[in-house]
């Protein structure tokens, strides 16, 4: 009775709220029998299609796909049809789960239906053809939208660079850029934003200077995000002085740093071997209150192992372990490469071991130098019982000849034992 009260004066939240509250217990045959009570009542209460609509949204917003989409269902079956708004909500939940490909076909089958979609919902539809990779899709969207009787926003543009600069085609998404503000709109933060990671994660630092140069220019101000992307793409490349600059302009135009800021600062030190002064900013930390990721241990582990510290560069890891992090895939190439470069072969199998332990499968090329080394030092054995591990945990690299490794240990220790 309530329901149908608040949703005949459109009282869209309240009701939601009474929704949600019946909804939490989690009885499973509840979601069906509200339904029909609802139905049951409808006629009685002099109604109006709202509250279905409602209960609908309720299931939408609550990421309870089974029973949303059951809900709407059973509304076309008694000839009653979501709102767009409601729609749109179904569609956004989807999306932040990633479940793109349903979000695409409830599209379609709201289109049968005749529901007539609005900006936001065309939005969302770019933005799943973008993430399961129809881009030309996404594009046609775009395209079609003013036959529809619409004019794309700054965010259909922005979510067609997106979905490019994921896919490196990044010289599409210049000209994406281009065409919005010849039809009159103007690039917003997250417009430039996008373009300079993608510029950055493809190693172009010039041309991802170039658009933070553009952004200043059109009066854009950058914000955290901006001058985070650039620092973490200068300290990749290991250009520590540009990050620093970077830093100060970012600290002298009262943008706010982060963890992530920090990171950036410190990786670029790492990778040129600045460990003294990595550390000095670790310490910072404190004074700022940003509490070290793993992304942070990660990037002084790898400044050890560019000074060939291999020792301090496992105690690193060891710590990073003890403060409950788990290090990556590429900490623990840096780590082998690292001692086995030392001619630490001993050190590179405990590091090995721990790979195994976390399933996660060494280079090819460092392997193999692991193995001649051990066989070297007369340790064919343990060669030999290394690449069975590897085996039978399925954690062989492409390309390693274990049986080659094996049958060569074997031979050289014959060799020897004829002599």
């Amino acid at each position: 009775m309530i329901l149908h009260i608040l949703t005949k004066h459109q009282k869209f939240k309240s009701a939601e709220s009474i929704l949600r509250k019946i909804l939490v217990p989690g009885n499973i045959d509840l979601p069906s029998k509200l339904f029909e009570a609802i139905l049951y009542s409808y006629r009685l209460c002099y109604s109006s299609p709202w509250v279905f609509d409602s209960l609908f949204k309720t299931f939408a917003h609550m990421k309870k796909f089974r029973n949303a989409t059951d809900t709407f269902c059973r509304m076309k079956d008694y000839g009653f049809y979501p709102t767009v708004e409601s729609c749109n909500a179904y569609v956004s939940s989807l999306l932040d789960l990633n479940r793109a490909d349903v979000a695409l076909a409830f599209y379609r089958e709201m289109r049968r239906c005749r529901i007539s979609p609005n900006v936001y919902t065309l939005n969302m539809v770019m933005c799943a053809y973008c993430r399961v990779g129809k881009l030309e899709n996404a594009v046609e969207v775009l395209e079609k939208m003013e036959s529809m009787g619409f004019s794309p926003t700054v965010v259909s543009y922005n979510t067609l660079i997106a979905g490019h600069c994921n896919k490196d085609l990044l010289s599409s998404a210049v000209k994406l850029k281009k065409l919005m503000a010849k039809n009159g709109l103007h690039p917003s933060v997250v417009t430039f934003n996008t373009l300079i990671d993608g510029f950055c994660k493809q190693g172009k630092l010039p041309e991802a200077n170039r658009i933070f140069s553009e952004m200043k220019a059109a009066n854009v101000a950058p914000n955290t995000v901006t001058y985070n992307t650039l620092i973490n793409g200068y300290g990749q490349a290991g250009n520590s002085e540009m990050g620093s600059r970077l830093f100060e302009e970012m600290s002298k135009n009262r943008v706010s740093a982060d963890i992530l800021t920090y990171n950036g600062l410190i990786l670029g030190l790492c990778k040129e071997g600045k460990t003294k002064k990595a550390a000095y900013l670790v310490k910072e930390l404190d004074s700022k209150n940003f509490v070290p990721n793993p992304s942070t241990f990660s990037a002084l582990v790898g400044g050890e192992c560019v000074r060939k510290n291999s020792d301090r560069a496992f105690l690193l890891y060891k710590s990073m372990v003890r403060t409950g992090y788990h290090p990556d895939e590429h900490t623990f190439k840096m780590m082998l490469s690292s001692f086995c470069n030392n001619r630490d072969f001993d050190g590179a199998v405990e590091i090995l071991k721990e790979m195994f332990e976390r399933n996660f499968v060494p280079d090819s090329g460092i392997v193999s130098d692991l193995c001649l080394g051990l066989r070297r030092c007369g340790k064919g054995k343990l060669v030999e019982l290394l690449c069975r591990e590897m085996e039978s945990r399925l954690l062989i690299p492409q390309d390693f000849d274990m049986a080659k490794i094996i049958c060569c240990g074997e031979e050289n220790e014959n060799a020897v034992g004829n002599m």
